[in-house]
């Protein structure tokens, strides 16, 4: 690290060391100067030359002491700061502390010194792996969950208990893999993304963190041997890189069935005797596939007067199955993903309804800081295209489209 690149956390050591000397005890304790001596009557008759002289010694005696002690603080909270921010010093900062085992870092410094090593590791590199930017919020990702995501009660009991007993585990036996089912818009990559920003702090944009787009990423059908390995290889490369990691497959019904298949051995039991540790990979598998059999579950319970909260994994699942099963020209169909149970959860997404439209187009509005009516969002509910036909119930986008919507109703 050259030393311009220094000279930010130094200052602000610097400023963080007087405000906790100033704070502290210190020189001038809070701006106000220390008051001289109590006078006693015995003392007038020395006149002024004696009052002051004391007075001036005990006052250079003290800045002298302050600045011998703010000396090797600052010192000990530099070597401190760069060992955890760059992790250099680290060993020369233990054998000092072990040479003068008297000196600690005050708690209270500790706590800014952390609060500032955070700071700066917000905007560069801190670790040599992506694992200091691991945060795994639990609690994060169940209140947003239960917050921001509307009708769908699966989804969120699924993801959250598969997520939280998967970290919670000291050693998983594979990969957790999760397949996300239903139609656009009805929040598949949102709870994606969602699981992204609650397990790294910088969600999508980690580097323990990899998106596919199938069409994008893998277009072209006669490119496949090379589409494996290189496919095969960030894998890899991720996974050494950081002990947790996280690979997401958007339109994964679109990827050819040798991708899937080339993917297997990093989603399979094994037993880890090599260098990388698959255990601890998350796969999200998002597709569209599998929304028609979601959607016609949902229209029977609607029309037998059942409400959508009532309709289990035990009833859906072998619906769902059934359509990922069926002969088409699909990567699941082809591939040995179902065959070999690689997938731990299915987890479908249902079909939005009218007044979910309207939570999506409020959260949209609260996102961007702008008031709203209840008339307003009636507005944009009805702006959605519902579907079928004749009880026009769900809507055809989901909510993919509410943000677009908004623009209407901005000055």
């Amino acid at each position: 690290m050259g030393q311009d690149a220094l000279w930010l956390p130094l200052g602000m050591a610097c400023c963080l060391l007087l405000l906790l000397l100033g704070g502290s005890g210190g020189l001038g304790n809070r701006g106000t100067p220390p008051t001289p001596p109590t006078r006693g009557p015995w003392e007038e008759e020395r006149g002024p030359v004696a009052e002051v002289g004391p007075w001036r010694r005990v006052k250079y005696e003290a800045v002298k002491k302050h600045l011998g002690s703010l000396g090797a603080l600052s010192k000990q909270y530099w070597q401190y700061l760069a060992c955890k921010v760059w992790q250099e010093g680290c060993k020369e900062e233990e054998e000092e502390e072990e040479r003068e085992s008297s000196w600690s870092v005050p708690l209270v410094g500790q706590d800014y010194l952390e609060i500032l090593s955070a700071w700066y590791c917000s905007f560069g590199k801190c670790c040599k792996t992506g694992d200091c930017r691991i945060v795994n919020n639990v609690t994060g990702l169940e209140a947003d969950l239960n917050g921001q995501l509307h009708g769908q009660h699966l989804a969120k009991e699924i993801v959250l208990r598969a997520v939280q007993r998967f970290l919670g585990s000291p050693r998983p036996e594979r990969a957790l893999v999760l397949s996300f089912h239903g139609w656009s818009g009805t929040g598949k990559n949102f709870v994606a993304r969602m699981v992204a920003s609650h397990l790294f702090r910088d969600g999508l944009k980690s580097e323990c963190v990899r998106v596919f787009i199938s069409l994008f990423h893998f277009p072209h059908q006669n490119y496949v041997d090379s589409y494996k390995a290189q496919l095969k290889k960030q894998i890899s490369e991720t996974v050494q890189l950081c002990k947790q990691s996280l690979f997401i497959f958007d339109e994964a019904e679109k990827l050819h069935f040798g991708l899937l298949d080339a993917i297997k051995p990093f989603m399979a039991h094994h037993d880890n005797k090599g260098q990388a540790d698959y255990q601890r990979s998350i796969f999200l598998f998002l597709s569209n596939l599998g929304g028609n059999a979601i959607n016609e579950v949902a229209l029977d319970f609607w029309r037998a007067g059942r409400a959508r909260e009532e309709i289990t994994m035990e009833f859906l699942e072998p619906h769902l199955k059934l359509e990922l099963q069926e002969p088409e020209e699909n990567g699941y169909a082809r591939s040995h993903l179902l065959e070999e149970n690689l997938i731990d959860f299915f987890v479908p997404f249902l079909p939005l309804e009218y007044h979910h439209v309207k939570l999506c187009a409020r959260d949209s509005f609260l996102a961007r800081g702008l008031p709203y009516t209840k008339e307003a969002l009636d507005e944009v509910a009805r702006m959605m295209v519902y579907v079928p036909r004749e009880e026009k119930l769900f809507s055809a986008q989901g909510c993919k489209s509410v943000s677009q919507r908004i623009n209407y109703f901005l000055p």
